[in-house]
């Protein structure tokens, strides 16, 4: 074959595979962008209710100015052009043409602004909230602690559950593909939810579009918002504030069900953290600890350090490091304490998936230390004895 038909056949070939991805890119995404949309996601809420009426309301008014100026402006250029034997006029001002162009954009503004500040001011109303739920950003997944109303003590980890193998294109990708997660926050229809929003490291953003909610978590700061959502669905979105590297990685998905299937979820959730009470005492082998601190990694860990523990830019080899390889006491503060990009991570994993984490990492790769990190070590590791 010559040199213009190898071009030829890769061309086709690359054609080809784009055509099976925008086909695999057409479907609508459930409680996401649907194929082609152009506006604003369907509101779920009064408050995206409103948001939308807003922005058509505003829409309209951009575009009649459009067409007002840009009309009179053609029309005079066209009119009034010299190859028609027109002059330009000399004249310096008019108190008249002065009060027109200043009270008539006033009370446009002033017509735009009452209506979105009475939205605005809604959007900020927290108060009288059924339930209410802390929503921390970490680096990169969400926490979620429901502290009031029921459901009350559910608290839980919230991270993305696409594989890596579909985002290194190794593997087909769904219809919710960076949009899905293994913890979905789960509320009922019909109930004022209240949301403070805060960070463990860097700035992050909970936002879901059909909501009209988008609120900064900023460390250090607390800030809160709210949402009612008036239909039962799924509904997605995003961090929307950049936070890193893998910023691209943090969905969030809300879950809103009836009020019986909330307090059904409510139920099992509440029976499944009893169950998993677990004895600081017991003592694991090392394969028992090795298979759950693999599950820990890949939730946890495999997007900063890589899934073969190889690391990737400013994130270190955990594959024959001297710190996972050394004392277990400087593993054990890194771990509960963070360094540099590395979150803190004690108080947000339990104590025994932090003994197991740390257990498959040392004995996971080239790794091969035999030692086997019990939870009792870690909680002595927290009280600094």
């Amino acid at each position: 074959m010559n040199l213009f038909g190898k071009v030829t056949k890769a061309l086709l070939t690359l054609l080809a595979s784009l055509g099976i991805t925008l086909a695999n890119a057409t479907e609508n995404m459930p409680g996401g962008p649907a194929v082609n949309q152009i506006n604003f996601a369907a509101p779920a809420t009064k408050i995206m209710e409103q948001i939308h009426g807003l922005h058509i309301m505003m829409l309209i008014i951009c575009a009649v100015i459009f067409i007002g100026v840009f009309g009179v402006m053609f029309y005079a250029i066209l009119k009034h052009r010299k190859s028609l034997g027109h002059k330009s006029a000399s004249f310096h001002e008019s108190t008249t043409v002065e009060i027109i162009w200043t009270v008539v954009p006033l009370l446009i503004v002033i017509g735009m602004a009452l209506p979105a500040t009475k939205t605005v001011v809604a959007m900020k109303d927290t108060t009288n909230s059924d339930i209410t739920i802390k929503v921390t950003g970490y680096q990169w997944k969400w926490g979620y602690d429901y502290i009031k109303g029921e459901g009350e003590g559910i608290n839980f980890l919230s991270t993305l559950s696409t594989s890596r193998e579909a985002i290194n294109n190794l593997a087909p990708k769904s219809n919710t593909y960076l949009m899905e997660v293994d913890n979905e926050m789960v509320v009922p229809v019909g109930k004022k939810i209240r949301l403070i929003t805060t960070a463990n490291d860097v700035i992050h953003s909970w936002t879901i579009p059909a909501f009209g909610v988008k609120q900064d978590a900023i460390p250090g700061f607390v800030r809160d918002t709210w949402f009612r959502a008036d239909r039962i669905g799924t509904f997605r979105g995003q961090c929307s504030e950049l936070c890193g590297a893998e910023h691209a990685f943090m969905p969030i998905v809300v879950k809103v069900v009836s009020p019986e299937d909330y307090t059904a979820w409510v139920a099992d959730k509440q029976k499944a953290m009893t169950a998993g009470g677990e004895d600081p005492a017991k003592v694991y082998t090392l394969e028992e600890q090795k298979a759950r601190g693999e599950k820990v990694y890949a939730a946890n860990c495999a997007a900063c350090h890589q899934p073969n523990g190889k690391g990737a830019g400013a994130f270190p080899a955990l594959d024959g490091d001297k710190v996972v390889n050394g004392p277990k006491a400087a593993q054990f503060y890194i771990l509960l304490n963070g360094k540099n990009a590395m979150p803190k991570w004690g108080g947000v994993l339990s104590d025994a998936d932090i003994a197991a984490v740390i257990t498959y990492t040392r004995n996971a790769w080239g790794n091969h230390t035999g030692e086997v990190i019990q939870t009792q070590e870690i909680i002595t590791a927290h009280s600094g004895k």
